[in-house]
């Protein structure tokens, strides 16, 4: 790797006179003919949020509150990943690599990583103390965009871990969520031998054919939520799946575009009883927007769905044998089954169905998500 090289957020003064310009000369489309989110991102709401983003939002402020999460660029096996690398002041402390996937960003991550640094700071105990690295995925965020084919979960999941071994851990642990799930999921299976155990908060696990024919209770439960996402939810992933590039351009282009296509996905899959801003405040969903906006990112982030979708990922490898950790939050996309997630994770150790929550645990409630995270990894220190 070479060496890593500090790195802050910093976006021109072109950059956001632009932005403004493009939001207040927006074209809207006209409105939704429901009185619901069902046909996507309202028409009333766009205009206010993007009316609040040109006028009120103050970048500077945010950007500086993102750059106190200290920031590095570095290459490693030859491509460059931009990542948060934060050493506990706690010498029991143990390196966790946190992955974050899409729509996501490092933004998602910013309220737990200080509680993971330092649990005695916010009520815990120094013994779960954790160095933090959470790195951009490639095409995301601050990272180099892939240049060419071969960038999926696999090739990640390798990555993150040769990421780690640099910067001088041989032995850590790893978390993830959403596309993060899977790359963690596959460092569990790939098991090169630095990675000591893992955690997920969206596990994942698909019913057999005889589950599917004679299911029972939480079955049932599972199979529909696998129906809710195929019949409602996975436009965007069968789009950004099979034409990433197309749907890239608009994205690229529009700043209300990419907000809309990313707050939309804020309030199907946040506990946020029908409305984005009741789980996240309007700022924090911006700061994470910007990470997309600024760096361009529409495209090169929807080619990991490209590289990955469809794709058994445990196929070459087999399940995660790793001792793995399981947190279910009530709202999360779809939940599996234990019996399901068995068959993915060989070695379950830490099993927890929480009661509020969704698909963005760590940026909805990061509390919570920290705990879970302390718990499981309490098992294995």
């Amino acid at each position: 790797m070479t060496k890593p090289t500090p790195f802050q957020i910093h976006a021109t003064d072109s950059q956001l006179e632009y932005l403004k310009a493009r939001l207040e000369n927006a074209r809207w489309p006209e409105q939704e003919t429901v009185s619901d989110w069902s046909q996507g991102t309202p028409l009333a709401y766009m205009q206010e949020i993007s009316a609040y983003w040109a006028r009120e939002y103050d970048w500077r402020t945010r950007e500086a509150k993102l750059n106190t999460l200290d920031q590095f660029r570095a290459e490693a096996d030859g491509f460059g990943l931009h990542f948060v690398h934060m050493r506990s002041p706690h010498p029991q402390a143990k390196p966790l690599l946190l992955s974050h996937g899409w729509p996501g960003s490092i933004v998602e991550l910013a309220k737990a990583i200080p509680m993971l640094l330092d649990p005695p700071a916010y009520g815990g105990d120094a013994a779960d103390a954790f160095h933090v690295v959470a790195p951009s995925l490639p095409g995301f965020g601050f990272s180099d965009k892939p240049t060419e084919t071969g960038y999926g979960v696999q090739k990640i999941a390798a990555l993150f871990d040769r990421l780690m071994r640099d910067l001088g851990y041989d032995r850590y642990f790893a978390q993830g969520g959403d596309w993060g799930s899977m790359i963690t999921t596959m460092i569990g299976a790939q098991n090169l031998g630095a990675c000591q155990a893992i955690h997920v908060n969206m596990p994942i696990g698909r019913p057999t054919a005889e589950e599917t024919a004679n299911p029972t209770a939480e079955d049932k439960a599972g199979i529909a939520a696998l129906k809710a996402y195929n019949d409602w939810d996975m436009g965007y992933s069968k789009q950004q799946s099979t034409r990433p590039q197309s749907v890239g351009y608009g994205l690229v282009d529009s700043p209300v575009g990419q907000a809309a296509w990313i707050i939309e996905k804020f309030w199907r899959w946040t506990d946020c009883n029908g409305h984005p801003e009741n789980a996240l405040s309007r700022d924090e969903m911006l700061d994470n927007i910007m990470l997309y906006w600024l760096p361009e990112t529409a495209a090169s982030s929807a080619r990991l769905y490209w590289e990955s979708f469809g794709k058994p990922i445990l196929k070459e490898t087999g399940p995660a044998t790793l001792p793995a950790g399981c947190s279910l939050f009530p709202k999360e996309i779809f939940r599996p089954p234990r019996p399901w997630a068995e068959r993915t994770y060989t070695n379950i150790i830490h099993w927890n169905e929480l009661d509020k929550g969704g698909h963005f645990a760590a940026f909805e409630q990061p509390r919570t998500f920290v705990d879970e995270v302390r718990a499981c990894f309490r098992l294995v220190r």
